[in-house]
């Protein structure tokens, strides 16, 4: 110390050499050659890019043939297995961790000693008749073990006999055109509905209504073969012996049937199994083609009310009830034996924390479990995700993290009703509620070769047409030009052809939970079909033991670029989401989907205006909240560019309110008969799970208004769904306020 001190004297003893010291100095300091410190927004442009260049074809092409070598179906070996695999790959890739979250949920699968089938049967109780057993397997796949036959998960056991009744589509429209139009009565029939146009579960349930005994679905060549094209292996159609499954619950958002609510832990209380959620109370069978012409080439009584009604079979498509002329006495009876039973099932769970906002979440997560192979529905989604977790781990091996932490899923029992997803928001509700940012749903990548697909919140609207315009797009002639190009010259929105078409969320896959009952901004991509000039549903092997690696390979995306170009798209949705300073949303889109969605509700009431007037229903109070929120969120936008961002604080208000404005169109309570859809601007229509429907409180009450026998409570529950959206979204404004 002393030392130190007499240097110090000896240093300002010495003014002149002071001040020759410091002038050399400052010229040395100004004459150096300047180096540039990469600032913040260049290091942030290379990892974006970085991430992005790491993601190879090859790759996906890899893991989609490694997770569809066998059969994976939840509840099963071979799918526990396959989520080691994966944890152990996310473990090596470098997340900070990779769990498995266990549950109990009830599934279903078909009785091995007593097979399902259908058959025609004689006045003496003959069968004539039966079905095929089981799918004739794909070449290569012969001496694989463990393929349970097609079934229709949780249908209820039974061999009822009856009559035959063809209702098309299964639709509520059919089931009205059948009883209201024709005088056709569907109790105590055994009715038989052709797959698509909607989820099955909603056909079931219509049958139900009916008063059916039993249902059998079948595809349709007019909806499951595209014209010209040979069924697989030589080409992508359906082949006459394959049959869709899936399952035919209506859970309506509640997850595991016998823990709804809460999640199907060993503490759980659990209904019995005879009691469980949306469990329907008939039999439901699928066939395939070929087994459904023959039952329906003998149907007699009415003809089909119209060409919509006919498909491509070499068939009448007469309606019944019951079969024509030498028929006439033989019915259908129906063999269903499937079990229900509660069984394990597991997620893999995988973390990146982030560096400076670890309590902000940013999930990406998508389904494992498949129906067979799953060569297109999950794994074209699982096989992306693989490579999108790989490249993050490698920036972050690198030495980089995400500010804000990036949760990646791959979950469990999709297929037996979002069981995994819903399970584990349940027993993360409360922790999600307060730090999820957004999830992006990473299901099957394609579902057909044409272009993009998107379905998200309004929130994500500016952010998804400015990343797709990044992406080089995959698509033959369109070399050279991003994804938003292709995208907007082959599907422009119908409202502005001058942006390219986003769909509303509805249901159908994980994100279920994370939107419809919780709030979080949600969205999903993917490739598909062409809408307008595809007249097929879904793509023509879905859920069939057709599924296979070779499929993707010969026919979907032989170079592997499409699922490319998807996991770039999800993988800088992620990483946006997540290492942005400021939330990439744009609450003013939000405003702009309002108006047109209340526009069009109230057009959809104008077709009642007697009523209207008569009963004093009014949309003001709606108009007016939603001009409201309009106006909140351009002053909220306006303060965000004014913003300090070298100050956190300031910054982290602003993102809060960023993040809870989803959050608030929850209503707690729930729509009417439906209190686990609790979005208030978005539902799954009640007629049709995989669509989504805007206002569908309002909405719900108008459908079918004028055949209900009390007008006046009917148009007052539409009065009440109008203010309980009205005070919503004036809530909603709310929250965009500047803060105190």
């Amino acid at each position: 110390m002393a030392r130190s001190k007499a240097t110090l004297c000896a240093w300002l003893g010495c003014p002149g050499l002071l001040g020759c010291f410091l002038l050399g100095f400052l010229a040395g300091w100004f004459m150096k050659p300047t180096e540039k410190t990469p600032s913040s927004s260049d290091v942030y442009q290379n990892v974006r890019q970085k991430l992005v260049a790491e993601m190879k074809a090859e790759n996906i092409k890899q893991f989609l043939r490694s997770f569809t070598k066998l059969p994976h179906l939840a509840g099963t070996e071979q799918n526990l297995l396959l989520a080691k695999q994966i944890q152990g790959q996310w473990k090596d890739f470098g997340l900070d961790s990779a769990e498995l979250v266990h549950y109990d949920v009830l599934l279903s699968y078909p009785n091995e000693k007593q097979p399902n089938y259908i058959s025609v049967i004689d006045d003496q109780g003959n069968e004539i008749f039966n079905t095929s057993l089981f799918e004739p397997p794909p070449q290569g796949y012969e001496n694989v073990t463990d393929i349970l036959p097609p079934y229709n998960a949780f249908s209820a056991q039974g061999v009822p006999e009856a009559e035959l009744v063809y209702v098309n589509y299964g639709r509520t429209e059919d089931f009205f055109k059948l009883e209201r139009e024709m005088g056709i009565n569907c109790t105590g029939k055994i009715v038989i509905a052709r797959y698509g146009k909607i989820f099955r579960g909603n056909k079931v349930k219509n049958a139900i209504l009916a008063g059916a005994q039993g249902i059998i679905l079948y595809s349709d060549p007019a909806d499951y073969c595209a014209p010209g094209v040979d069924p697989y292996p030589d080409g992508w159609n359906l082949p006459g012996g394959g049959a869709q499954r899936g399952n035919v619950l209506n859970l309506n958002g509640a997850g595991d049937p016998l823990t709804p609510g809460y999640p199907a832990k060993e503490y759980a209380f659990r209904y019995k199994v005879n009691e469980g959620v949306g469990i329907p109370k008939i039999p439901v069978h699928p066939i395939g083609y070929h087994d459904a012409e023959v039952l329906l080439r003998a149907m007699g009584g009415r003809a089909a009310p119209d060409s919509s009604w006919k498909g491509s079979l070499n068939v009448s498509y007469n309606i019944g009830p019951g079969f024509a002329d030498n028929s006439s006495t033989r019915k259908v009876r129906m063999h269903v034996h499937t079990n229900n039973k509660i069984t394990r099932i597991y997620n893999v769970i995988g973390i990146l924390r982030g560096a400076v906002e670890p309590d902000r979440y940013v999930i990406l997560g998508g389904h494992r479990d498949s129906w067979v192979f799953g060569g297109i529905d999950p794994t074209t989604g699982a096989a992306v995700l693989q490579e999108v977790v790989r490249s993050f781990g490698k920036m972050k091996m690198e030495g980089w993290r995400p500010k804000r932490t990036v949760i990646f899923a791959s979950w469990d029992a999709e297929e037996f009703g979002l069981l995994g997803s819903t399970e584990w928001a349940e027993e993360n509700a409360r922790v999600l509620q307060e730090r999820a940012v957004a999830y992006i749903n990473t299901d099957s990548s394609i579902e057909g070769n044409y272009t993009l697909r998107v379905d998200c919140t309004p929130l994500l609207y500016k952010l998804v047409y400015n990343l797709t315009k990044e992406v080089l797009s995959p698509d033959e002639g369109y070399e050279n030009k991003s994804l938003y190009d292709s995208w907007l010259e082959k599907d422009p929105s119908t409202d502005n052809n001058s942006y390219p078409r986003i769909n509303k969320l509805g249901s159908g896959s994980d994100f279920e939970a994370y939107f419809q009952r919780l709030g979080i901004a949600s969205g999903r991509v993917r490739y598909t079909k062409n809408r307008k000039a595809d007249k097929f549903s879904n793509y023509p092997v879905y859920h069939t033991v057709y599924e296979t690696f070779e499929l993707v390979e010969k026919f979907y995306d032989p170079t592997f670029k499409k699922q490319l170009a998807i996991a770039q798209l999800r993988g800088k949705l992620v990483y946006e989401l997540a290492d942005s300073q400021v939330i990439p949303f744009d609450c003013r889109d939000y405003g702009e989907a309002l108006k047109g969605y209340s526009n069009r509700i109230y057009k959809l009431a104008k077709k009642h205006e007697e009523q209207l007037k008569t009963y004093k229903v009014s949309f003001d109070p709606l108009f007016s909240a939603v001009v409201n929120f309009s106006k909140a969120a351009a002053e909220f936008h306006r303060r965000l560019e004014q913003v300090d961002k070298k100050d956190p604080v300031a910054v982290r208000i602003m993102n809060d309110q960023l993040m809870f404005i989803e959050r608030a169109f929850i209503d707690p309570l729930g729509l009417p008969g439906r209190k686990f859809y609790r979005h208030v601007i978005f539902a799954p229509s009640s007629h049709n799970k995989y669509a989504g429907e805007s206002f569908p409180g309002i909405y719900d009450a108008m459908f079918d208004i004028e055949s209900k026998a009390d007008q006046r409570g009917a148009w007052q529950e539409v009065q009440r769904q109008i203010s309980i959206a009205a005070f919503t979204v004036q809530a909603a404004a709310g929250t965009l306020q500047e803060v105190a």
